[in-house]
């Protein structure tokens, strides 16, 4: 955590904030050209983060996404939340189809978490990143949540 993250806590707190998620992406996109892929706005705001590669389930494509993501150990957790909005983000869908991706030239098998795994990620994934029990109110949907292990 940094001097930051509170800041970035009650920023990613607000009801609107998923209206601006296509500028977010595009300004976290600019600093992470500016800094040659060493800096991100999680990385500013202090926190944990990755930047995954996933095969698109339908153009085949390569796709890129940087995402909040909690270390356990070598492997990573990540939420599909969306800041709560009412459909998971694409990139989820391109995971559960690839059942992997790549994070620094590695491959990571990505293993969609359920039942008391899923609920024991959940609480690690909030000590982190606390609005996660916001999203959670905000959407009907169960926000997916994976672990990415090396392979």
């Amino acid at each position: 955590m940094g001097l930051l993250t509170p800041l970035a806590i009650k920023i990613g707190s607000i009801s609107w904030m998923p209206k601006l998620l296509p500028t977010i992406v595009k300004t976290d996109g600019l600093i992470q050209k500016a800094s040659g892929g060493r800096r991100d706005l999680l990385w500013i705001a202090g926190l944990p983060s990755v930047t995954m590669t996933v095969v698109g389930r339908k153009s085949g494509a390569p796709r890129t996404t940087t995402l909040l993501a909690v270390p356990e150990g070598d492997d990573w957790l990540i939420a599909g939340s969306y800041f709560g909005g009412p459909k998971a983000p694409a990139w989820v869908y391109n995971v559960r189809g690839a059942g992997s991706v790549t994070i620094d030239g590695r491959e990571f098998a990505a293993v969609e978490l359920s039942g008391d795994a899923r609920a024991d990620a959940w609480e690690t994934l909030r000590s982190v990143w606390p609005n996660f029990d916001l999203y959670e109110q905000r959407t009907a949907r169960v926000i997916p949540v994976f672990r990415l292990s090396p392979g």
